[in-house]
């Protein structure tokens, strides 16, 4: 199948053809924030005071230099941090052209319009539950009272700019997915992303999903004939390759240090180096330095997407 079959905007197999240290930076996800207003229960929190600002826009000029495609701020909660409109604002007049954000849906829909009218094209909001009550649950208490301005928010978003509604299933929560994924759909979202927690990859194996909405939405359609071929959602098998191109033009950022993804960089993972002139070089030693098979955090956690990109790939660069 073809990369761009799949969903995510930024995959494509001119992309895995074109892929180097040095070809365009396609996309970066930057920590602004290790603060949260929810404790969901599945979250590997990572912690942590805000990012400075100046050090943000620094981050983001180094990264244009490299002329960035598609940015991403997350955290913990992004919408927290009090500069997050300041950047959104910078990174758009720096040309960039997708500008997404991954937030619980909690802020003040003021302040979503506010960013989707300063350059936010995207979001991923989280949608682990279709009742008030669950959602108090997964959020660890977060929702509170505010289930209905929740709702209210991802609607109104849904209608103004590309939404992907994040599920990440559990015990607590999977035997409710197809009514979940139901929800997600009344409220207008562009797509759905199911994922298992970290916690325990095998969560999705058992899982049966109504098949009516598997035409409109291309990332679950995915995920779900996965699934339904045994294919586990996180964590490599014996046929997945042995080395991760991703990291050649896809940056994680946290601080001054980068990793070779956001899922290793939650799971408490070692960084590949500083920030700097040298950050694309030293991910490409990475790449041939490391064999993802026994690398513990690539070898459990590793996405289904990431897995098919990195196949993609090393069928063009048969050499590596």
């Amino acid at each position: 199948m073809k990369l761009e079959d799949i969903g995510f905007y930024t995959l494509s197999d001119e992309r895995a053809e074109n892929a180097s240290e040095t070809s365009r930076l396609m996309r970066a996800e930057i920590l602004i924030s290790g603060n949260c207003n929810f404790s969901c229960p599945y979250c590997r929190h990572i912690g942590g005071p805000d990012a400075n600002l100046e050090d943000i826009i620094s981050i983001i000029d180094r990264l244009s230099n490299d002329n960035l495609f598609a940015i991403r701020l997350s955290g913990g909660e992004p919408t927290i941090h009090p500069d997050l409109l300041t950047m959104v604002k910078y990174a758009f007049d720096k040309g960039i052209e997708k500008i997404a954000l991954s937030t619980n849906g909690s802020a003040d829909i003021g302040l979503y319009n506010q960013l989707i009218v300063a350059g936010v094209n995207d979001m991923s909001i989280s949608l682990d539950s279709c009742c008030s009550a669950d959602a108090n649950v997964m959020s660890g208490g977060g929702i509170g009272d505010m289930w209905e301005e929740f709702i209210a928010n991802i609607r109104a978003i849904a209608e103004q700019i590309y939404v992907t509604a994040g599920v990440v299933l559990n015990e607590d929560n999977k035997d409710k997915v197809n009514d979940i994924i139901n929800f997600a759909h009344e409220l207008g979202v562009s797509d759905i992303r199911v994922i298992p927690a970290a916690q325990d990859s095998s969560t999705l194996q058992n899982i049966k999903i109504d098949k009516t909405l598997l035409a409109i939405y291309p990332i679950l359609n995915y995920r779900y004939n996965n699934i339904l071929h045994n294919k586990p959602v996180r964590g490599l098998s014996e046929h997945d390759p042995h080395k991760c191109p991703l990291v050649l033009d896809d940056v994680a950022i946290m601080g001054d240090k980068h990793y070779p993804c956001i899922i290793y960089m939650r799971e408490s993972g070692d960084y590949i180096g500083k920030i700097g002139d040298n950050m694309r070089e030293d991910r490409k030693v990475w790449f041939e330095v490391t064999d993802t098979h026994i690398d513990p955090i690539c070898s459990k956690q590793c996405l289904d997407v990431c897995q098919q990109y990195n196949s993609k790939y090393l069928q063009y660069h048969k050499n590596h």
